[in-house]
């Protein structure tokens, strides 16, 4: 299974329940890397999506709480989750977030694509910092690429068992 974030310069994620920065060329490689594919996501997540369920992947909702998320196959335990996901290739898996999210199937994830964004986005919301996890390890690091007004890295983290 694989985990797909964009953090700032202090591994933060979110605030206010949204992303800290719109970044065109991240969202592209969002869309490149997941089409296709197998998405894993809280509620609070889908429900930031402007038209529901993102198209062309299997949408999956990890939500305690059973509501309906239209476009969407909805579990209510991480044990449902995983029953689901026997029957996709775990590498067609991605989890997206939001942050609960991440840290609950971290340990599950074997490949974190991490973009970094050179910036302070005033986080509320933060991710694991890989750089100081062990078990992480960044074995791909893009060069500096201009996103608008902000740099960013893509990175490619893989943990080790």
């Amino acid at each position: 299974m694989n985990l797909i974030v964009v953090v700032d310069n202090k591994w933060g994620i979110g605030k206010n329940n949204n992303l800290l920065f719109s970044l065109k060329k991240d969202m592209a490689f969002f869309r490149q890397t997941t089409t296709g594919k197998v998405v894993v996501m809280g509620a609070k997540t889908f429900q930031t999506f402007p038209n529901g369920a993102l198209p062309n992947r299997v949408n999956i909702v990890l939500d305690h709480q059973g509501n309906n998320h239209d476009g969407a196959t909805t579990v209510t335990t991480v044990e449902d989750l995983f029953g689901l996901l026997q029957n996709y290739n775990t590498d067609d898996v991605f989890v997206i977030g939001g942050a609960t999210v991440y840290k609950l199937l971290l340990d599950s994830c074997q490949t974190a694509y991490v973009t970094k964004v050179q910036a302070d986005g005033d986080a509320e919301v933060f991710f694991p910092n890989l750089d100081d996890m062990p078990n992480w390890q960044l074995v791909e690091a893009s060069e500096n690429i201009q996103d608008g007004n902000y740099t960013i890295n893509f990175c490619k983290y893989v943990q080790s068992k």
